[in-house]
């Protein structure tokens, strides 16, 4: 009852009112009350006749006059149209039900099967983190099922990773390989600017009736406006802020957050701010760590949000300028090789590059001189590769290369992992041992 009426009492009363008078490009030119045109207000436009009415965004201002980017398509928008304004912005209000569904960025469904029910509190979209220090420590280790990971890049719960890869290497399928395979709570995914075709796949054929039912997708595909993508990510991590304040461990997946990014770039430059490196305007790098930062543990007493977020690296230059700023701002990375993908092994983790900062933590004592080792054999190999594959490297030249040349084939095959296959913690070490003590003895 105290809930319904702080929610009653902070209903706003009024009702702010203003006119579009230019509408150039993707921008939307309006002027009303300063009271209520802030940056992030939402506004709805007046349908032309037979029309139906335009959701729009402040983004910026040019003088007294409010720049807005529609939701929609803009077709039908007119100069003089009265515009309805929401000085609060974009809040959802997630709630249990919303589990097994897929909704859009406005939590409207999208898989058919009826409305959903609003849970009891707003969840503001730009959520803020709990303070550093108010922040709980990151919790015990996490079950990953991929035995890469689980090796090599240990995760615990609140730990924030990132999976880089270039296009067409399979970070999709190494992401429903872990939506499968997690030991987490509760699973809230985020398909930012995915193709449709993969968006419907993924939800139908990866993740089945036992991973649905416990997941929430939220989903805006490549031709969804540039609002609408960025807007899914921010729906995504407030969905995942719900069920973390139930006291659940949840994993959130975002997939991309370079697309996130770019939906920004297109915002940022509609609305008139300078390009930087490769086009992106500084917008975007204050966007990424306010997105990013919201994941990790709760207050005390709370729940996590374990963070998997895959980064499509622009030519596969994995110093290009998102990928470098999301490697400083999480808690390891993932990083995929083409070259592997082409010689056929999947998941394509490069495991050289690929770290954890929190693997010296959650490693037993058994566990880590295993993964140090098979790290070092892995290095000696890649060094010697070019001479081994041309035969100019002769056995017994060096001992530590030809342990390394006898465990290799074995070591490639336990990092192969069909998508439908999952692995434990314990099944991946007892595997490595037996290749890596075994060789050894």
């Amino acid at each position: 009852m105290q809930s319904l009426i702080d929610r009653v009492s902070g209903l706003e009363t009024r009702t702010f009112k203003g006119r579009v008078t230019a509408v150039n490009g993707l921008l939307i030119e309006a002027e009303g009350p300063g009271a209520a045109l802030r940056r992030g207000a939402h506004a709805t436009l007046d349908a032309a006749p037979g029309g139906e009415p335009t959701a729009c965004e402040v983004v910026g201002f040019r003088g007294e006059t409010a720049l807005m980017m529609a939701y929609g398509d803009l077709a039908g928008v007119r100069t003089g149209a009265r515009v309805l304004i929401e000085p609060d912005g974009g809040a959802v209000r997630p709630s249990r039900a919303w589990l097994g569904r897929v909704l859009d960025s406005f939590a409207r469904p999208q898989d058919g099967l009826g409305a959903i029910p609003d849970g009891p509190a707003d969840y503001p979209l730009k959520g803020r983190p709990p303070s550093a220090h108010g922040r709980a420590r990151l919790g015990e280790r996490l079950e990953l099922g991929v035995r890469a990971l689980n090796i090599f890049t240990p995760m615990r719960l609140g730990q924030r990773l990132g999976v880089f890869a270039g296009s067409g290497v399979g970070k999709s399928v190494l992401m429903s390989m872990l939506a499968r395979g997690s030991g987490a709570d509760v699973i809230v995914i985020g398909l930012i600017g995915e193709r449709g075709r993969e968006a419907r796949e993924f939800v139908e054929d990866v993740l089945g009736p036992p991973g649905r039912a416990r997941s929430v997708v939220i989903t805006e595909t490549s031709d969804a406006p540039a609002l609408a993508r960025r807007r899914a990510a921010y729906v995504t991590m407030a969905t995942a802020e719900f069920f973390r304040d139930q006291g659940l461990n949840v994993l959130c997946l975002m997939d991309s957050v370079t697309r996130f990014a770019l939906a920004q770039r297109e915002i940022g430059l509609a609305a008139g701010e300078p390009p930087t490196t490769r086009g992106y305007t500084p917008s975007v790098f204050a966007e990424l760590p306010g997105l990013l930062e919201r994941a990790g543990p709760g207050a005390e007493g709370s729940g996590t949000i374990t963070g998997l977020f895959t980064v499509l690296v622009d030519g596969d230059d994995h110093n290009e300028p998102i990928a470098d700023a999301v490697r400083g701002i999480l808690d390891g990375h993932v990083v995929m090789s083409r070259a592997i993908a082409e010689r056929g092994r999947f998941p394509a983790i490069d495991v050289l590059r690929s770290m954890s900062r929190t693997a010296p933590e959650v490693y037993a004592p058994h566990e880590a001189p295993l993964a140090i080792e098979a790290r070092r054999l892995l290095a000696a190999y890649a060094d010697m590769e070019e001479l081994i594959r041309l035969g100019a490297y002769a056995r017994g030249t060096n001992p530590e290369v030809d342990r390394a040349i006898a465990v290799n084939e074995p070591l490639e095959s336990l990092l192969a992992q069909t998508k439908d296959e999952a692995a434990s913690i314990e099944d991946s070490f007892a595997q490595l041992a037996g290749i890596v003590v075994e060789q050894e003895g």
